[in-house]
């Protein structure tokens, strides 16, 4: 078997010169972190809620509780284990809360959808070990991750991988190709579209906000993601995939369609736009920050606008998984 680099974006991370934020923070459009707020958190209040197609009702107390997954369209997929559905109290959150039943996530967290079951298991792995961890340690989403999921024994860890292993790939992010994009703010581990509808340049960034935002906030897993991305972004990504670009090699698979699963590589629609150079960042250079620069201070590479272009292509090849040789 031939030996099989890890994802292109981690190695030549390595090699090359990274732009770095010139006040040592994380990007915000790629690292989104709740605002701190010293206001008393109030109940959820128990109004009832429904979504489009589904005949199920919610109160919003049960669209935020952590160990149950709103279910809305239970018949668009197979019955979810317990691990999935409801986690375990009091330690282990409802896999399905975050990743929705539907397998494919949020912009804070990874699209499961179709991945090997292996792979899920071994990075719930790394995990448990520190061998993966995120170069934004505010990050809520991924500290839940790794004190509270990592505590599900093997058994429940198999289930929920065979699980999301099972469920197909579908499209769920809409690209869209734009010198400017929403003017937006950070709400929910996310970026969401500011009212009055306001714009502003895109720069070097990728901007994704969801479709219905009431229907994201109730978990409604039929209600997707819109990323806007920088104009020629697709042709970038589409050199990468399929021809490599700059001597490197095309993804596996590329054009004879032999959409491989494996245990070791990391498959390049695991993550949503934005989560694409998260990951890639931080296993470069570890834990340290590397991100845009302010605007008008950009000291940008443009390896950054390759993986840009990479991201953006990929989902819009969507459902197809496309891996790195």
């Amino acid at each position: 078997m031939r030996r099989v680099l890890m994802f292109f974006l981690l190695c030549c991370l390595s090699l090359t010169s990274i732009a770095i934020n010139l006040d040592g923070k994380p990007p915000a459009w790629a690292y989104v972190i709740n605002p701190r707020s010293t206001a008393p958190s109030s109940p959820p209040d128990q109004q009832t809620h429904h979504v489009p197609d589904s005949n199920e009702a919610f109160t919003t107390a049960q669209t935020q509780d952590l160990f149950t997954a709103p279910d809305w369209h239970s018949g668009d997929h197979p019955p979810m284990p317990e691990i999935v559905s409801h986690g375990r109290k009091p330690d282990i959150f409802a896999c399905g809360y975050c990743h929705l039943p539907n397998g494919l996530g949020r912009p804070e967290n990874a699209s499961l959808a179709g991945l090997s079951a292996g792979y899920i298991i071994h990075q719930v792995t790394d995990f448990r070990s520190g061998a993966r961890q995120s170069s934004e340690p505010r990050h809520l989403p991924t500290t839940n991750m790794i004190t509270h999921e990592t505590m599900a024994t093997p058994q429940e860890i198999a289930a929920a991988a065979r699980y999301f292993a099972g469920l197909p790939r579908k499209s769920w992010i809409r690209v869209i190709e734009t010198n400017t994009v929403p003017k937006t703010h950070i709400s929910g581990w996310m970026l969401v579209a500011d009212i009055p509808v306001a714009t502003e340049p895109i720069g070097r960034r990728i901007i994704e906000i969801p479709e219905d935002l009431q229907r994201t906030e109730l978990r409604d897993d039929t209600s997707g993601f819109t990323a806007y991305v920088p104009e020629g972004s697709l042709k970038k990504g589409e050199e990468l995939v399929t021809r490599g670009g700059d001597g490197k090699k095309p993804c596996a698979g590329w054009p004879a369609g032999r959409w491989e699963r494996s245990t070791d590589r990391r498959p390049i629609t695991e993550l949503h736009r934005a989560a694409t150079l998260r990951y890639p960042i931080w296993r470069a250079i570890g834990s340290s920050v590397v991100a845009d620069a302010p605007p008008g201070r950009q000291v940008e590479s443009r390896r950054h606008d390759r993986h840009r272009g990479l991201s953006s292509f990929t989902e819009a090849l969507a459902p197809l998984h496309l891996w790195i040789n």
